[in-house]
């Protein structure tokens, strides 16, 4: 009787650990650093700057406006719902349907690596601390977002963002790296074989810590076998590349549903290597993460489960605007 009573507790006792290592993990969010607000100058305001784009791809966005000018004017810069230009930055956003998927391109030409940069969830650094691309877009004054590597679901990997190394435990000896540098050009590099206070002590501004590098060199660095841990072959994709230095590529690809199947890490790659002059190319977190937001309002449909399009909380994005 005793016996049995002791493996009872014990019993409740192992399932209270693993529900609190689940909490843990997933779920109760610990705040370790608050980074400031990215904020805009006045050469751009999503508030004097909305056009409507609340009937783009049939589905409602977010921060609608009832101006339904195509084209506005703020400080120099033009605005419409696909472009955005002024001295320093030009965007272009471009829809692709490429094995039966829908692929958002977003070609960005900066005049400084000062205006791609990176955004925390609320504003902190930390574990399970998550808002959605759109609002962390709002928060931080991006004219262009998309959802970064969402390293606030790991406890490892390096976390560089805006020249401040946030986090130094490797994830694994092979694991790829995506490096921004303060020049503007991208490299890759592998965990095993440089510390992050290595990289942080050179010209670095961001360091990003998913993968796998798609494109290295000008060449497909992946196999139709690579994916991302037991990640669908088809998925909703984000990636970012380099054609030159301070001339990027922001890739966001729906998946899931039947309008849009999805594609593997190879295709990603094959798409960006037939349509573009992409010298690096980075995968990085997706499925329902995948997002892109411009001048406030989703570009793709990101879907978690494909019965619904909704935006998931992530823990950072990759930001242009000033």
């Amino acid at each position: 009787m005793k016996k049995r009573m002791f493996y009872t507790v014990d019993c409740f006792l192992i399932a209270c650990l693993m529900i609190y290592t689940l909490l843990d993990t997933f779920v109760i969010a610990k705040e370790y650093q608050t980074v400031d607000a990215h904020v805009a100058s006045d050469t751009y305001t999503q508030e004097t700057a909305s056009v409507d784009t609340s009937s783009r791809h049939g589905v409602k966005h977010r921060h609608e406006s009832s101006d339904s000018d195509t084209v506005t004017s703020v400080n120099k810069a033009s605005l419409d719902e696909t472009s955005y230009s002024d001295e320093n930055i030009q965007i272009t956003i471009e829809e692709y349907t490429y094995n039966d998927t829908q692929v958002y391109v977003a070609d960005v030409q900066l005049s400084s690596i000062d205006y791609l940069y990176a955004a925390f969830a609320d504003n902190v650094y930390g574990k399970n601390v998550t808002d959605e691309t759109s609002t962390i877009a709002e928060e931080n004054g991006a004219i262009l977002a998309i959802n970064g590597d969402y390293y606030g679901a790991r406890n490892s990997g390096y976390v560089l963002r805006n020249g401040t190394l946030y986090r130094d435990t490797v994830s694994s000896y092979d694991q790829e790296d995506l490096v921004i540098n303060t020049d503007g050009s991208f490299s890759i590099i592998t965990e095993g074989s440089v510390s992050a206070q290595e990289i942080a002590a050179s010209d670095v501004l961001q360091v990003y810590s998913f993968g796998p590098a798609l494109i290295i060199d000008g060449a497909i660095s992946v196999t139709a076998e690579d994916e991302v841990g037991k990640a669908k072959a088809s998925n909703p994709r984000t990636a970012i590349c380099e054609i030159e230095p301070l001339h990027y590529l922001l890739v966001v690809a729906d998946g899931r549903t039947d309008e849009s199947e999805g594609l593997s890490l190879y295709e990603l790659a094959q798409f960006l290597d037939e349509n573009f002059d992409v010298t690096t190319a980075y995968n990085l977190d997706g499925g329902g993460s995948s997002t892109m937001v411009f001048n406030g309002q989703l570009v793709n449909n990101p879907t978690t489960s494909g019965n619904n399009i909704s935006e998931r909380s992530v823990s950072d994005a990759i930001c242009i605007g000033y």
